[in-house]
């Protein structure tokens, strides 16, 4: 019953006050403001290499030129080559927690986009199946590394007041590298050789050469430096970036100590294992289920059935079967996906996260209602204006899904995971998300064009256990900084410890200004006499 209904409990949040207080605009700070904009294409663009990726495949369908290199791929073969992406995700996903841990997080992206470039360069160069086979696995074994990393250092790099938009825009950045490849592909079907496939597979490696190109120029997580006994650095970084603002001094000594105090923690009852922290007890229990319910709703909401390479199934069953108007139509929502997922990535971390997240799955449940009467209704009576409540409907379904399962994922991940734990945590998340891609991807194929729209009854009833169990299951995390969230689950005993040990190191700080601002005074005072 703990982990269904367990209270949280929450220490004084006097960072996250500090934080919400200052009026200072993140732009208006010189630090603050370069080190978001190198964010962007070393961390955040990670993400485009998984939005490129879904996209490319959904769209190589209709490519003819690819269909006929691979043999017409249908039902069990077809999800076979899309699947291997995520099997090669999952044969990675053990090994993540311990490159970062002792690498960091900046080194763990190079590693993860090295290996997508070599993924990358072997696709666009095959030359019959198996090679593709590869090629994808190379892929899928490369992006962990650069997810699970690139979303922890979005998190713990990025200024209290932003760090909520900062993650949850690492999410929305999943429909840049989409319209990028939906939009390639569109421009290369026509192509009568196979660079109209090999093309968009090379440029998949273009996202990873940003990251090499651009992380060696992007601060370290202070967090990693601290727990490394690096901590003369940690507190460079968080000075020169987060000592801007109003009360930027405070601030800074303020969550310095926080962490240096939540790391020491966090240490006394980590286990030598990497993976035993899953099962040393009932708060991390229900942090680590939590992490594999999130990562298997994110793609088993209904999304699988239009992201992961069936829209052109979709739109089949409706009547939609011409290959300009499929490319047009994955175009056109993968565009939407972005114009409506970027605001709601700004304006969704603003507001209570069981809320949010309720508010996406009660959405997908009416919607994806809906569609499957309209699609029903095609099949039954052959009516051709069954397929404009079918289109419209798929549109409509990006928005509610992009509220809880989209922005607000890498958000909510970062927070109910303390830091030892966090890549762990965000592993087990992409564990579960593999799977259910996996699942996706093989299973599908077939049961689309085995039963056709009755496959969509399935998540019809899925998204509303969904409901429950966000409903049942999830805590409120909403305006708390990381070190305040560390210990929710362990209860007030282990919170108020932290907080004597911040407030001790607060006290040893002060001791040890004052005699160093006497002394100064004192030289000054000379100097004047002088």
């Amino acid at each position: 019953m703990a982990i269904v209904r367990g209270k949280e409990h929450h220490v004084d949040p006097r960072l996250a006050t500090i934080a919400q207080t200052d009026t200072r605009k993140w732009y208006q700070k010189p630090n603050l403001r370069a080190l978001y904009l190198i964010l962007v294409p070393s961390a955040l663009g990670v993400e485009w290499t998984s939005g490129f990726d879904s996209s490319m495949m959904n769209s190589l369908q209709a490519v003819s030129s690819w269909v006929d290199d691979f043999d017409n791929p249908t039902e069990g073969k077809l999800g076979l080559l899309n699947a291997m992406y995520s099997l090669g995700a999952l044969m990675a996903i053990p090994f993540v927690p311990t490159i970062s841990q002792c690498l960091g997080r900046r080194w763990s992206i190079m590693i993860g986009s090295l290996i997508l470039c070599i993924g990358a360069g072997l696709q666009a160069g095959s030359r019959n199946t198996d090679m593709f086979l590869a090629s994808r696995w190379i892929l899928g074994f490369g992006i962990p590394f650069a997810i699970v990393n690139a979303s922890s250092l979005v998190g713990e790099l990025s200024y209290e007041k932003e760090r909520p938009t900062m993650t949850s825009l690492f999410s929305a950045s999943w429909h840049v590298g989409a319209i990028v490849a939906a939009g390639v592909t569109y421009g290369t079907f026509q192509m009568e050789n196979t660079w109209a496939w090999r093309l968009p597979s090379l440029l998949q490696l273009v996202p990873s050469l940003c990251q090499i190109c651009f992380t060696p120029f992007c601060p370290e997580s202070p967090r990693f430096l601290i727990s490394t006994d690096r901590a003369d650095e940690a507190y460079a970084i968080l000075q020169k970036y987060h000592g801007e603002g109003d009360n930027g001094r405070e601030f800074v000594r303020l969550e310095f100590a926080q962490i240096q105090s939540t790391i020491a923690q966090e240490k006394e009852t980590a286990r030598a294992f990497v993976w035993a922290d899953i099962y040393r007890d009932p708060p991390m229990r229900r942090r680590f289920l939590l992490a594999g319910i999130v990562g298997f709703f994110t793609q088993w909401s209904g999304n699988g059935l239009i992201s992961f390479y069936r829209l052109k199934k979709i739109l089949n069953l409706v009547g939609i079967t011409e290959n300009r108007t499929v490319q047009k139509v994955i175009l056109a929502n993968t565009c939407w996906g972005l114009i409506n997922a970027v605001p709601i990535a700004v304006i969704a971390p603003r507001f209570r996260r069981r809320s949010m997240f309720l508010t996406c799955t009660i959405g997908t449940a009416v919607v994806y209602t809906v569609w499957t009467i309209a699609s029903a209704r095609f099949a039954i009576e052959n009516t051709t204006t069954a397929a404009i409540p079918v289109l419209v409907f798929i549109f409509v379904y990006s928005p509610f899904y992009n509220i809880g399962w989209n922005s607000l994922v890498y958000t909510y991940m970062v927070e109910i995971f303390p830091y030892q734990q966090r890549a762990k945590g965000i592993a087990v998340q992409q564990l579960t998300v593999r799977f259910a891609v996996f699942f996706n991807t093989y299973v599908n194929p077939i049961a689309m064009d085995r039963i056709g729209w009755k496959y969509y009854l399935v998540y019809c009833v899925w998204i509303v256990i969904e409901v429950g169990i966000v409903y049942l299951m999830f805590p409120e995390t909403y305006n708390r900084t990381l070190e305040e969230l560390s210990f929710m689950f362990e209860g007030k005993e282990i919170q108020e410890k932290v907080q004597r040990n911040i407030n001790k190191q607060l006290e040893l700080e002060l001791e040890h200004i004052k005699p160093t601002a006497t002394a100064k005074a004192k030289t000054e005072t000379n100097e004047i006499e002088i």
